[in-house]
């Protein structure tokens, strides 16, 4: 059951640093969901590090460190996903 958390949580995650980057982000929705995935977990990390490990109640600050690394991660990810398709669209061009 744990598996399907981290893909709700990973989905909702993607969706919203999408929402967050300015922009039109080019990347498909499974792609956006594993960066969000990857966003949990090092925010998980990151808040660990930090000493934010558990607290009573809702862990926003947790939560906030996974939010800012989704972005992050989405951000990244669309520019390498956008500069392959675009590579891949002008190698088509020229054939």
């Amino acid at each position: 059951m744990g598996w399907l958390w981290a893909i709700i949580v990973g989905f909702v995650l993607g969706i919203i640093a999408k929402a967050v980057i300015p922009g039109k982000q080019h990347s498909p929705l499974w792609l956006t969901t594993i960066c969000g995935i990857l966003g949990a977990i090092v925010g998980n990390a990151v808040a660990r590090a930090a000493g934010v490990e558990a607290t009573p109640g809702i862990d926003w600050s947790r939560h906030i460190f996974q939010l800012v690394a989704a972005i992050i991660i989405v951000g990244v990810v669309d520019m390498l996903y956008m500069a392959t398709l675009g590579k891949h669209k002008r190698q088509r061009q020229r054939a």
